[in-house]
């Protein structure tokens, strides 16, 4: 007998960050995958026996074409997929050497303030990551907060 646990898809990726050429002001890259013609944040399924963190790191390499440096983990994101659960652990990264060239998975990237990434993230669940981000990383939207 299977558990839900044996059926789970496992993932991971990152919420890739840069600090803006001339400016240091902090960009989110964003990948558009043109199989599902979305804007999201680079991430992938884990192979067999790999460990997340690495898995992250590897799929941001893969569809970015940038090395990262992993930061602190954010929350792990669990939706269906054709029926089937995906769990995807998510960290922030920040991205220190690279380029982009478009692949067979993601055919542009976009590197953008958080407020922009925000509008431009096709699924609401790729924009709660967002919240997650340490403050230096994105653009308080509401003003100053108490607590």
């Amino acid at each position: 007998m299977s558990t839900p646990e044996d059926t789970t898809v496992h993932a991971a990726g990152c919420v890739l960050w840069r600090r803006a050429p001339g400016t240091g002001e902090p960009q989110l890259c964003l990948v558009h995958r043109p199989k599902y013609d979305d804007w999201s944040h680079p991430k992938g399924k884990l192979k067999r026996g790999e460990d997340p963190l690495a898995g992250a790191l590897r799929e941001v390499a893969e569809e970015t074409g940038y090395s990262a440096v992993p930061g602190p983990g954010l929350p792990t994101v669990r939706y269906l997929v054709d029926g089937r659960p995906k769990e995807v652990r998510y960290w922030a990264a920040e991205a220190v050497s690279g380029g982009f060239a478009p692949n067979d998975e993601v055919d542009r990237i976009v590197w953008l303030p958080a407020d922009a990434a925000r509008t431009r993230l096709t699924q609401p669940r790729d924009r709660d990551l967002l919240d997650a981000l340490p403050l230096a990383l994105r653009r308080d939207e509401d003003g100053p907060h108490d607590g």
